[in-house]
């Protein structure tokens, strides 16, 4: 779950780490009355899940009331890279002396969790040269000592005078990444004010989904505001790995990896994948009814590819699972199968005996790809 801007700032608040005041409005008048509790000048800025924000208008310096409701009148509704603003977040503004990035997130070859801090804030950290970066590999059996943190701090070669307040906020970042399950506690700028103080002027955090039953009343309030896709809503109530694509033909794999090679091989013979749809290690009746709703229930699909590798589940057990869903559901789209692996020969004996003209089996991944897209594109 990647949270906005306003909702980070909430969640890094919970664990200490200090923040520009200021809160959400859904409305003009909302972001004017915030302005005047918080105190002049302030920013108003766009609650979008998108880089450019600034670019595109999305943030805007107001100093008085006339221009809180000038420039919150123009973002609310302002279209950013395909994302529609529908909320603001109002700030006091900040005099900022210099810029930093820090974060922690996972680095999965090493299996620990990686820090990242750079004297060059404000950017994206994929455009700051690598040797300008200070990194740090944490194993999450030690954690991360105050010792080490200062080490870190020393090697990326801040303000003397931001020492401190930066080795502070590491400590409580690292410790809102690991109590909060996040996948992501990033501050893109981290800023240090001609005070002295330290804080973060942003907030980029993705919480850990799997970790939802650990947070449940926090993590309740973060409702997005994007739109719902009802597919995905409707795939997550089923307990599938459903991702909505833009294409025609609707994918059904067991497994991740197959999933994605399968999404690829339709694109590689010229059609395009209405979703990824991975139904995991299981393929009987019940979860590929479930599946076949979820996508039966996409307008843009044509063709439904059907990509089963058997391993612990059997191939007979599969195309039966196949057969009985087809009878629960009523399809709007023809199947294309390709089965394989354990008890394949017995799983195509009975798929042989349901072939219809919407039960297609085929052969191999290749073909069965071209026969879904020869479909889909009405051949």
């Amino acid at each position: 779950m990647d949270l906005f801007e306003y909702q980070g700032k909430q969640y890094f608040a919970r664990y200490g780490i200090p923040v520009s005041p200021g809160d959400a409005a859904d409305t003009v008048e909302d972001a004017v009355a915030i302005a005047e509790r918080i105190g002049y000048p302030v920013v108003v800025k766009a609650q979008v899940q998108v880089g450019g924000r600034g670019k595109a208008g999305g943030i805007k310096l107001a100093d008085d009331a006339e221009s809180v409701r000038l420039h919150a009148d123009n973002i609310l509704g302002m279209d950013i890279k395909g994302h529609v603003v529908r909320r603001l977040w109002i700030e006091r503004a900040s005099d900022i002396e210099e810029e930093y990035y820090a974060s922690f997130t996972l680095d999965r070859s090493k299996k620990l969790h990686l820090g990242m801090l750079s004297a060059e804030g404000g950017v994206e950290i994929e455009a700051v040269p690598d040797d300008k970066i200070a990194k740090v590999w944490v194993d999450p059996t030690v954690g991360l000592t105050e010792a080490r943190t200062r080490d870190w701090v020393a090697a990326a070669n801040l303000n003397p005078r931001a020492v401190e307040g930066v080795v502070s906020i590491l400590q409580k970042l690292y410790t809102c990444y690991i109590e909060g399950d996040a996948t992501l506690a990033e501050i893109n700028p981290l800023i240090l004010r001609p005070d002295g103080s330290v804080h973060a002027l942003d907030a980029k955090v993705s919480l850990d989904d799997a970790a939802f039953y650990r947070h449940e009343e926090v993590w309740g309030d973060f409702q997005g505001l994007e739109p719902i896709d009802e597919r995905e809503r409707e795939a997550t109530e089923k307990d599938l790995q459903y991702v909505g694509l833009g294409g025609t033909v609707g994918i059904i794999a067991n497994g991740a990896g197959l999933a994605m090679s399968t999404v690829d091989i339709v694109t590689q013979v010229g059609g395009a994948a209405a979703n990824f749809l991975d139904i995991g290690g299981g393929a009987n009746a019940d979860r590929m009814a479930d599946a076949l709703t979820v996508i039966n229930n996409d307008p843009s699909v044509k063709a439904i590819f059907i990509n089963i590798f058997g391993g612990i589940t059997r191939g007979d057990e599969i195309a039966n699972g196949i057969v009985q869903a087809m009878q629960r559901v009523e399809l709007k789209a023809p199947l294309v199968v390709r089965l394989d692996g354990t008890n394949a020969a017995e799983g195509h004996a009975i798929l042989d005996a349901n072939q219809s003209d919407l039960l297609i089996k085929q052969p191999d991944m290749l073909s069965a790809a071209r026969k879904a897209v020869e479909i889909a594109a009405g051949g």
